[in-house]
C-alpha cells in the first residue's frame, strides 16, 4: 500500500511540471507574449495553492478516497484541455485547473500517514514523499523526450490517459476513510486560520519549505533556458538527461525521515538548509573553466539542491503530523501552500531574472531564498524554539 501511494502522489504531481521544460513551445504554439511565459508555470502553482487551502483540507471531512477520485478527474479533462489548446488563454486556463486537480496528491499523503504506526510514520511518509518527489524530477525530462518524439500535446495525452488508469487503480486498492468530524466546510476553513495562529511549528517548517521551494523553482525554471542557450546549446533531450540528474536528490527523502524518527530534526534541517545555500554560492563563484566544467556543475548543483528540498520538506512533514490525526489534512494544506506559494514566487521571479540580468542574476536571486531560511533556522537557537 506505501508503494502504491507512493507511484500515486509522484504521477499526480508530475502534471504540475510536464510544462516546465516546454516553455518555449507552448509560447510560440499558442501565441504567449515571451515576458508572459512564466504564468505558464505560476498559473498552475497558483491553482495547486488554492486547492491545497480549499480541497485538502476536505480529507478531514469528507471519505478520502471519493474526494482523491474528484480531483483526478477535474485534473484528466483540464490536461485533455491543455493537449488542444490553441490560444494562450485557453492553455493558462488549463493550467491553473490543472494545479488545482492536482492536490489528490495531498490528500493521498496523510492519508498515508493515518495508516502508519507512530514510531515508524516518518519513515513511511518518507517513502511516499520520495516517490511524490520522482515524479517532480522525472516530468522535466520525460516531458522533453516526449516534446522531442512527437510534440508538446502528445505529453498532456499520456497523461490524461494515465490519470484515467490511476483512477481506477485507486478505486479498486485504497481503503475507505470517513473522518470523524461533523463539522461545516465554512467551519472547516474558518479553524485553518486559527490552526496557523496557534501552531508555531508549522509556520517555522512551512518558512523553510518556502525558501527551500522557491529556490527549487527559480533553478528548475531558469536552467532549461541556460542549457538551450548558446553557452550549452542542448536539444530538449540533452536537457532530459541534464534533468534525470535531479532525480539522485529523491534518494535523501526516506534517509530525512527516518533520521527524523530518531530526533535528528534540527541537524537534518540544518543539513537541508546547508545544502540548498551550497547549489547557488557554488556555481556563481566559479566560473572558470571550460564546457564541460560548467556543465558538470551544473549537474552537481541539480543533485544537491534537489537533496536539500526532499530532506526538508520530510522533515517538515514528519513534525507536523505528529501533531494530530484530526488536523493532519488540514495542517498539510496549510503547510503544502505556503510553501508552494514559494515556488510561484520563484518560477516567476526566475524568468523575470533571466530576461533582465541573466543567469548570475538568476544565481543571486536563488542564493537569497535558502540564506533567508538559514537566518530564520539561526534563530531556533536563540528562541530556543523546539525543534
Amino acid at each position: 500500500m506505501v508503494w502504491l501511494m507512493a507511484s500515486a502522489t509522484g504521477l499526480i504531481v508530475a502534471n504540475l511540471y510536464y510544462a516546465q521544460p516546454l516553455v518555449g513551445p507552448i509560447s510560440q504554439a499558442t501565441g504567449l507574449d515571451p515576458g508572459a511565459a512564466g504564468l505558464i508555470v505560476t498559473l498552475t502553482q497558483i491553482g495547486y495553492c488554492l486547492g491545497l487551502l480549499f480541497i485538502v483540507p476536505l480529507g478531514d471531512l469528507v471519505e478520502n478516497r471519493k474526494l482523491i477520485l474528484g480531483a483526478l478527474s477535474l485534473t484528466g479533462a483540464a490536461l485533455f484541455a491543455a493537449a488542444f489548446s490553441s490560444s494562450a488563454a485557453l492553455f493558462l486556463a488549463a493550467a491553473f485547473c490543472i494545479g488545482l486537480g492536482s492536490v489528490a496528491a495531498q490528500v493521498v499523503v496523510p492519508f498515508a500517514a493515518h495508516l502508519s504506526k507512530p514510531e515508524t510514520r516518518g519513515k513511511t511518509v518518507g517513502t511516499v514523499m520520495s516517490g511524490l518527489l520522482l515524479g517532480i524530477m522525472l516530468a522535466r525530462p520525460v516531458s522533453s523526450l516526449v516534446t522531442d518524439m512527437l510534440g508538446w500535446h502528445a505529453i498532456f495525452v499520456l497523461s490524461a490517459i494515465g490519470t484515467g488508469v490511476l483512477a481506477f487503480v485507486l478505486r479498486s486498492r485504497l481503503p475507505q476513510r470517513v473522518p470523524a468530524h461533523a463539522m461545516s466546510y465554512p467551519a472547516l476553513l474558518g479553524s485553518m486560520w486559527q490552526l496557523l495562529k496557534t501552531t508555531p511549528i508549522l509556520r517555522r517548517r512551512a518558512a523553510y519549505q518556502f525558501c527551500m521551494f522557491g529556490a527549487f523553482s527559480l533553478f528548475w525554471t531558469t536552467v532549461p533556458l541556460v542549457l538551450a542557450g548558446p553557452q550549452f546549446g542542448l536539444s530538449q533531450t540533452g536537457i532530459a538527461l541534464f534533468a534525470l540528474a535531479g532525480v539522485a536528490g529523491a534518494v535523501a527523502s526516506p534517509i530525512a525521515g527516518h533520521r527524523a524518527d530518531k530526533g535528528k530534526t534540527r541537524s537534518t534541517t540544518a543539513m537541508a538548509l546547508g545544502a540548498g545555500a551550497l547549489s547557488f554560492a557554488v556555481p556563481l563563484l566559479f566560473t572558470q573553466g571550460g564546457y564541460a566544467v560548467q556543465l558538470g556543475m551544473l549537474v552537481c548543483a541539480s543533485i544537491v539542491l534537489d537533496m536539500g528540498v526532499s530532506a526538508n520538506l520530510v522533515v517538515g512533514q514528519r513534525s507536523i503530523y505528529a501533531l494530530g490525526a484530526e488536523v493532519r489534512s488540514r495542517l498539510n494544506g496549510l503547510y503544502m501552500s505556503i510553501f508552494f506559494m514559494g515556488g510561484a514566487l520563484g518560477s516567476s521571479l526566475g524568468g523575470w531574472m533571466f530576461a533582465h540580468h541573466g543567469w548570475r542574476g538568476v544565481l543571486l536571486a536563488g542564493l537569497i531564498f535558502p540564506a533567508a531560511a538559514l537566518i530564520l533556522y539561526a534563530t531556533e537557537f536563540t528562541q530556543r524554539a523546539k525543534p
